[in-house]
């Protein structure tokens, strides 16, 4: 390579080169992988959306042909039979913008495990007194299967310390620290509150909505293109630069301006002499002039 672009060939820019052609198609890999995560979170709440419609028309099935709970399942219409035990408080669940909380009682199965249901939800503080009793005797309930919960996620609250009788968040995990019998890691709210509490309606399990993390990823897409375009720029930024100092080198203008800083010292110099020159010829007529006005008061 011949000219002002020789400059390519070094080992620095062979590094710079390396670079950019490595980091534009990892960028773009990364931005089109963000940009496909939520594709799929979209997806997936079209999905739930069209599926827990679907679900209300559905007969109920038996809980343990739902189990374990994933995608297909949750929101599907299940029955279950047994008796109904410890009830808790789920504080700071919200429902058409109002503070309130949940009334939910355990539902002890024939076959030992307790299913946490939700019964409904009631506005306010909690509080016991203003949660109405589950009915004694063997029920029936019928209602909407819900995955279990993870704190901080899908408006869970993630505080811990929760006065007796409440908790923060419905799965086996908490729910075997407050209960001396086994949970089964999932829940039901009811299609029609109990007791005149309004019933909850079917959330869908974490990372399948439109939430927080979905319009992460679609910010993570735009960061990752974005520093595609930064790394082209800064590319061609880098190369203009080099190419006018190359072109300034061959025409000799670093030299020149080093040569006219010299000649313009040499000058100055120069300048200094002359003006001292006439200082010093007046200085010495001067004192002739003296000399003979003192020979003058002499005679």
């Amino acid at each position: 390579m011949e000219g002002v672009y020789r400059f390519l060939l070094t080992p620095r820019w062979w590094g710079i080169n390396v670079f950019v052609v490595l980091a534009i198609p990892f960028c773009i890999f990364m931005g089109s992988w963000q940009l496909g995560r939520f594709e799929d979170r979209v997806q997936d709440h079209e999905t739930a959306t069209t599926q827990h419609e679907s679900a209300r028309r559905e007969a109920a099935r038996p809980l343990t042909e739902l189990l374990p709970v994933d995608k297909a399942t949750v929101g599907k219409q299940t029955t279950v039979t047994g008796r109904y035990d410890d009830q808790l408080l789920v504080p700071e669940r919200k429902l058409d913008d109002r503070e309130g909380f949940y009334v939910l009682t355990l539902l002890r199965t024939d076959g030992g495990e307790a299913l946490p249901v939700v019964r409904g939800w009631l506005p306010g503080e909690p509080d016991p007194a203003k949660a109405p009793a589950p009915p004694t005797g063997e029920v029936t309930v019928t209602g909407a299967l819900q995955a279990a919960e993870s704190p901080g996620g899908n408006g869970v609250s993630g505080r811990s310390g929760w006065p007796a009788g409440q908790t923060g968040a419905i799965s086996a995990a908490t729910l075997l620290n407050l209960v001396p019998y086994d949970v089964y890691d999932a829940w039901v709210t009811l299609n029609e509150g109990d007791s005149g509490m309004r019933a909850v309606p079917v959330s869908a399990p974490q990372n399948t909505g439109l939430d927080l993390k979905a319009f992460q990823n679609l910010g993570y897409t735009a960061e990752w293109f974005a520093f595609v375009g930064f790394v082209i720029f800064m590319w061609f930024r880098l190369l203009r630069r080099e190419v006018e100092l190359a072109r300034d080198a061959e025409l000799g203008l670093v030299a020149q301006d080093d040569a006219d800083g010299a000649d313009g010292a040499d000058g100055a110099d120069e300048a200094s002499g002359e003006s001292r020159t006439p200082g010093a010829s007046g200085d010495g007529a001067d004192g002739e002039k003296a000399d003979g006005d003192r020979a003058g008061l002499v005679s």
